[in-house]
């Protein structure tokens, strides 16, 4: 069993890709197992306790947007006591469509790995979401939290997302394939996504089940994982997720921290303006100053109230009858 005390001296930040990705093989390697899948992908087992955390994930973010340059993966083995199987693309958006991957987890389904746990949860984000739903069916049972998952790239499917049109020649239709089947032999599932990001919305639709909650982040645009990570709530999401407890009045109290996130309160602003709702742009104006001071919220409102002011004044309102006279 690894000494988690161990993680904490990672030595990550600050290197290049290619010493990161050394790094990393070298702490798997001396806390667990760590194996080369080809040329563009990494896996390392660090086995601590009865939970296991499987997680998707690249490089390009782990090393720009993760607390000390390490996969998410890591970081919650190492404060939660959690055994943790991670997976590593070398660039980022990478749907984890490889032989090589297949290869890997048909090895852990032979030696009966997931059988060692006492309770598995497959993690990911965007590509590396649709890769964590897909590849749960290895696990069945376990339970799969992702953020803005696709459900396929094919094209005979989802024709209507151009967002990766060069990742359509890869094979969605084969093994692991259609993510939202490969759901089916989960004990839960969720798929944290914007609504109002189109595409999203309709890969999260595809994943509907009876298995499956979708949850709603209107806003945050299409990387809600960083602005939830931001407000500090998606490490007690996948806590959450992991208990099995995450449900809507659970995720609605997490979701109240957008009330202080303020490229939140920004985009809604922004939206509200767009739309010509000048009565809850007001609302929200006073709601921001109420414990801060931003001059673009400030002012705006003292806009409205200056119009609304104008409308009301009763010396406007009785020069028409003036003139008449």
């Amino acid at each position: 069993m690894a000494d988690q005390h161990d993680l904490f001296d990672l030595q990550l930040e600050g290197l290049d890709p290619e010493p990161w990705r050394d790094r990393v093989e070298e702490l798997g390697n001396a806390l667990g197992q760590c194996a080369r899948l080809g040329e563009r992908y990494l896996a390392t087992r660090i086995y601590a306790g009865p939970r296991l955390l499987v997680s998707f994930e690249n490089v390009p973010a782990a090393r720009k947007f993760h607390p000390d340059a390490a996969p998410r993966g890591w970081l919650m083995a190492r404060d939660r006591g959690w055994s943790t199987l991670t997976l590593l693309a070398s660039e980022p958006e990478n749907w984890f469509r490889d032989e090589a991957v297949y290869a890997y987890f048909d090895e852990l389904i032979d030696e009966g790995y997931f059988d060692d746990f006492e309770e598995v949860l497959f993690y990911g984000v965007g590509g590396a979401g649709y890769a964590a739903a897909a590849y749960s069916v290895a696990a069945p049972e376990a339970r799969v939290l992702t953020l803005r998952p696709q459900a396929t790239l094919d094209p005979a499917r989802a024709a209507w997302d151009h967002r990766f049109m060069g990742q359509r020649a890869k094979d969605f239709t084969s093994r692991f394939g259609y993510a939202p089947d490969m759901l089916e032999t989960a004990s839960r599932a969720w798929v944290i996504h914007d609504p109002l990001v189109a595409e999203d919305a309709m890969h999260a639709t595809l994943f509907a089940a009876p298995n499956t909650l979708l949850l709603r982040t209107p806003h945050l645009g299409r990387t809600p994982e960083r602005d939830l990570s931001v407000m500090g709530v998606l490490d007690d999401l996948i806590d959450e997720a992991m208990e099995g407890t995450l449900d809507h009045a659970a995720f609605a109290g997490y979701w109240r921290a957008r009330q202080q996130h303020l490229p939140y309160l920004r985009t809604l602003f922004m939206q509200l303006d767009e739309d010509g709702r000048e009565g809850l742009l007001a609302r929200l104006c006073r709601f921001v100053l109420r414990d801060t001071n931003r001059p673009l919220f400030a002012k705006r409102l003292a806009r409205i109230e200056a119009r609304q002011a104008e409308r009301s004044d009763p010396s406007e309102q009785a020069a028409p009858a003036t003139a008449q006279a």
